[in-house]
């Protein structure tokens, strides 16, 4: 394998791996946010034992995902260093505001939600949870921001500083609002959110199971169910919303998504299949119009296919067909167990029903794994750009790399990320099997029998 190919490979598999944490501490922080809001609205400890039990999950997610971001920034200098001397002025700019607006929020105010249970006011701790929460959001609106840019550059010119040519800011704002950006955050925090959900979801459907800490469960399982819900229907708007401005802005990515090799009236939509893209087709189950209208709104209107668009300018439409599809089966799936788990809750009956308890405990899988291939989608369906219609994958990679110096790297980051994976499983594993036993029994406030750890014998 060539030098680009790998350290193609590489920059994947740290942010993959890195992607694993902040869309769980984005998610978490929005249900802190609403666990210590009913807390201080009503008063009820339930609430504060769960905002602190949450908590601390919240604080191992963000310790991984700080110390494996880190390897990214390292990576554009050492994989990528004609591509960052290229993007630089815009990737500093809206990075540097990462930096001012996530990092010093978070910063501040963390050690705070962590530790301050005891040590401040109610309304004081509250606010650095929100903080902390907004200040995570931050982070996320900023580095979509710069990868939108890639997507759709605007507000730049293109210079040359007597060694190489660069894209320099000419106007901030319409770099940051590009035509891409704002549906892309949208998508992509509602995203984070789901992640969060779902990880309280499959925790509250384990101790169901268990018949363990079912006071705590109840709770986090119906607030839960209801966000899950609203955020599911929010999803599907903005992906209509999404595809719209890939329809228009990026063609290729949109006709590789589908499969669309030609371009023709009532251009029917996949619902799964697979590419054969030497006899330029797709083989399987299909929907003739579908992808026309909902594009367009429009059956016969054809949507442009790949036979428009020059071989050597075309993306790898097998693997950016398939992630594209999985996403869509993911939330397919967390819309199932979404509304399966309301239907028995409203029955009364999903504590006693296995089957769903042991659904929903497994869908914290389904976010996790349509964030990752919502990401394959977008990159990969970008390529063969790095940045769009300026400069190629190709000629952003280091000049002085060679193969075995990337794939060496290669090896050592998958041993190293294996064995923080496994870390991170394990503590997770292991504060949530205890439950919220501590943060009861460090709960001075409460005035009421335990009921948390008494509802096992609910």
């Amino acid at each position: 394998m060539d030098v680009v190919l790998l350290s193609r490979i590489q920059f994947a598999l740290t942010s993959m791996f890195h992607y694993i944490y902040p869309p769980l501490s984005i998610g978490l922080g929005l249900m802190l946010a609403i666990f210590e809001g009913v807390y201080l609205k009503t008063g009820n400890n339930q609430y504060k034992i769960i905002a602190k039990f949450w908590t601390k999950v919240f604080g191992l997610t963000f310790a991984l995902g700080v110390a494996t971001g880190l390897v990214q920034i390292f990576g554009f200098g050492t994989n990528w260093a004609r591509y960052s001397r290229f993007t630089g002025d815009v990737f500093g700019s809206a990075l540097g505001a990462e930096g001012v607006f996530a990092f010093f929020l978070e910063a501040g105010f963390l050690g705070i939600m962590m530790f301050g249970w005891e040590r401040v006011s109610k309304k004081v701790h509250y606010l650095s949870t929100v903080l902390v929460c907004l200040g995570a959001h931050f982070s996320a609106i900023w580095i979509v921001v710069a990868n939108s840019w890639m997507q759709t550059p605007t507000g730049y010119k293109i210079v040359s500083d007597g060694v190489e040519t660069k894209a320099v800011v000419t106007d901030f704002w319409q770099m940051v609002f590009n035509p891409s950006a704002v549906d892309r955050l949208v998508h992509v925090i509602l995203g984070c959110w789901l992640c969060g959900i779902f990880l309280v979801l499959s925790v509250s459907a384990y101790y169901m199971l268990k018949k363990k800490y079912l006071a705590f469960a109840r709770i986090c399982m119906k607030i839960g169910l209801v966000s899950a819900a609203v955020v599911l229907v929010l999803q599907l708007i903005s992906a209509d919303s999404t595809a719209e401005g890939v329809a228009e802005n990026q063609p290729p990515k949109l006709a590789a998504m589908e499969g669309v090799f030609k371009t023709e009236p009532y251009t029917p939509l996949y619902l799964f299949g697979w590419v054969d893209s030497k006899e330029g087709t797709v083989h399987g189950v299909k929907i003739p119009g579908l992808l026309s209208f909902l594009t367009y709104h429009d059956f016969e209107k054809p949507v442009p296919g790949l036979d428009s668009i020059p071989v050597d300018e075309r993306p790898n439409v097998q693997l950016v067909f398939q992630s594209y599809h999985a996403m869509i089966a993911m939330w397919g799936l967390m819309v199932m167990a979404t509304a399966y788990g309301l239907f028995l809750y409203l029955k009364k009956r999903l504590e006693k029903s296995k089957l769903a308890l042991s659904f929903l405990m497994v869908s914290i899988a389904f976010p996790m794994i349509a964030n990752q291939v919502g990401w394959v989608t977008a990159e990969a369906g970008r390529q063969p750009w790095i940045v769009w219609k300026l400069l190629k994958t190709t000629e952003g990679v280091s000049k002085n790399l060679v193969p075995g110096q990337v794939a060496y790297s290669i090896l050592m980051f998958v041993i190293i990320y294996v064995l923080l994976f496994f870390l991170f499983i394990y503590l997770l594993d292991r504060k949530i099997k205890d439950g919220p036993t501590h943060e009861i029994e460090s709960d001075q406030a409460t005035v009421y029998s335990n009921p948390f750890a008494e509802s096992a014998k609910d």
